[in-house]
């Protein structure tokens, strides 16, 4: 049945919304500049609505999203083919957006609650109340949100302008976790610091208690295996010493109610200089007796996910700044900010910057794991992208198992190394090997969608393209930063499933214009759909800019793919898309 406007939505009094002041926001929401989302997402946003308005809310399903939205067949698969679940989470972090800069006074907060694509419609008292992030931004944060768009495509090009340094302030050591060491370590440069604060007990009982304890060391293990920040649990240590007038950078706060049978964790953090709110978020569960560890080790995974990963929460708000001298090791720390840049455009431009960058700061911070991981995946992809000035460099790889090597014997727990090391191996040719360093490395941090992505594209590539693929598409829903990457190894997915339509969906969402193998990933699938014409179009960005990826494309593909009837399966798209391929 239909609710016209004079209708109401909801069960509860509080929160009742009439269909014609629900679409009057949606309206407010979709014509601001600040809902910054593709128009697919926003045919998303409009049909749960409108399904949720006309009464048939049961029906939103991954199927039905699907199928009536985005245009898939009635053979659609959600745990194959990730759209919904992928443009689900961009709805999400656009309307975060839009009530952060533009919505901030408007009285109706329209949200699409994690766990399913039904939305919630709250007035704002109601959102406030219970957690929703609706509230008038601080200056700080309508900063970082509005340089947000532009801060990957800045960061392509830092490596050029790093002298300038980051506008930081600066720890002193303290209590850090996972550090192996209680003091200041001269051979390493500053990074972040994170001091998680006490957790507040809200409802005072001995299980609150216990809950609230468990929590907060739950999320304190988890964000420590992240080694691009250090993570510190004594304010004391974050106190101003050695004549130096510093203070934490970051502080993360929590707090824990248990009420009716169901639990609500609330986080957010903090810069440390004007007490702003970079990000808040609340986690809801019923509470299970027998799964409370369960619940604790996931809303802490999902935490430490949010703020530590790269493209998270700090990466974000340590992006854009840069000006003003500061000490001459955060140099280092915007490195590996540069370098998550180029990740973002894989231009080749970028990676000369980026890997000159590295290979200075591995001179002037010998023990510095991250940055020795981070050279070697440079070198990586002077191999596969052909990028540097010698674009036949047999050497790239040896440099990448030498640079990975001395990541790994740094830092046996670093991820980042583990994964470079998973990748030179790869393209040696270990792949049983790379793939059990890469299993190890999930093992260590299953919370790191950087590496969790690229380890799927690896199963995927040998040959176990479900539960690769599988990973790539969780990693891209947790993932807030710009995933052309990854975008375009759904691609690839999509293609040995002969979903070509989805295949090119993906590669032309990817737009990595400036890498090679996108090209060739797209000809391939131009060529499956008989689209020739834009087959050659792109045929000849690969003649004018990679000559040699067309020249020895059997090398490309085999180095790649490791089965031959994936290697067969790739070559026939190229061949129909006219690349001349040999037999053999």
């Amino acid at each position: 049945m239909t609710i016209t406007s004079e209708k109401r939505l909801g069960p509860d009094a509080e929160m009742l919304q009439t269909a014609a002041e629900i679409r009057a926001q949606l309206d407010r929401i979709r014509s601001s500049a600040e809902f910054d989302a593709p128009e697919r997402a926003r045919k998303f946003l409009t049909y749960v609505i409108e399904e949720t308005i006309a009464g048939r809310a049961d029906r939103i399903k991954a199927y039905s999203i699907a199928t009536e939205v985005f245009g898939r067949d009635a053979s659609f698969d959600a745990q194959l083919d990730p759209v919904v679940r992928i443009e689900a989470g961009r709805v999400r972090r656009a309307l975060e957006r839009y009530y952060l800069l533009a919505g901030g006074d408007d009285q109706l907060v329209i949200t699409i609650p994690k766990g399913g694509y039904v939305p919630a419609f709250a007035p704002r008292a109601q959102a406030a109340a219970t957690g929703v992030r609706a509230s008038s931004p601080s200056h700080t944060a309508r900063r970082l949100f509005t340089q947000g768009r532009h801060v990957w495509t800045w960061l392509g090009a830092a490596a050029l302008t790093l002298v300038a340094g980051l506008v930081f302030s600066v720890l002193e050591p303290g209590k850090m976790v996972g550090t192996g060491d209680q003091n200041a370590d001269e051979d390493q440069p500053s990074v972040p610091r994170l001091l998680v604060m006490p957790f507040e007990d809200l409802s005072g009982t001995p299980q609150s208690k216990m809950i609230t304890r468990g929590f907060a060391d739950e999320v304190i293990g988890k964000v420590a295996k992240f080694r691009e920040i250090v993570v510190l649990t004594d304010a004391t240590s974050a106190q101003p010493g050695g004549g130096r007038d510093i203070s934490p950078l970051y502080a993360l706060q929590g707090s824990v109610r248990l009420e009716g049978g169901r639990f609500r964790l609330g986080v957010r953090v903090i810069r440390s200089d004007d007490g702003s709110v970079l990000w808040a978020n609340t986690y809801d569960e019923d509470l299970d007796p027998l799964s409370i560890l369960d619940l604790q080790a996931n809303a802490a995974a999902a935490v430490a996910t949010a703020i530590a990963q790269p493209y998270g929460i700090i990466f974000q708000a340590d992006a854009p700044h840069v000006s003003h001298m500061v000490p001459n090791d955060w140099d280092a720390y915007a490195c590996t900010l540069a370098y998550y840049g180029y990740r973002a455009e894989l231009n080749p431009e970028a990676h000369s910057n980026v890997a000159r960058c590295l290979e200075r700061t591995t001179e002037q911070f010998p023990k510095y794991a991250t940055a020795w991981a981070l050279l070697a995946l440079t070198y990586i992809d002077q191999l596969r992208f052909r990028y540097g000035h010698d674009r036949s460099s047999p050497h790239a790889l040896d440099l990448a198992v030498d640079a990975a090597r001395r990541a790994v014997e740094l830092d046996p727990q670093n991820v980042r190394g583990l994964q470079a090391e998973m990748l030179a191996r790869y393209f040696r040719g270990e792949v049983d090997m790379a793939l059990a360093v890469g299993k190890r490395a999930l093992s260590i941090n299953p919370n790191d969608t950087e590496l969790s992505a690229e380890y799927g594209f690896r199963l995927a590539l040998s040959g176990q393209w479900n539960p690769g693929c599988k990973l790539i598409s969780d990693a891209i829903a947790q993932n807030p930063g710009l995933l052309g990457y990854f975008e375009a190894a759904l691609a690839v997915c999509s293609y040995m499933k002969g979903d070509y339509l989805s295949a090119e969906r993906w590669s032309r969402s990817a737009d990595l214009s400036a890498n090679p193998i996108f090209h060739l990933i797209l000809v391939a699938t131009l060529g499956k759909l008989g689209k020739v014409e834009e087959a050659r179009r792109e045929l000849h960005w690969l003649e004018s800019n990679a000559p040699e990826f067309l020249s020895d494309v059997l090398r490309e593909v085999e180095m790649r793919m490791q089965r031959s009837e994936d290697q067969s399966h790739f070559i026939e798209g190229l061949r129909q898309a006219g690349v001349s391929v040999p037999e053999n």
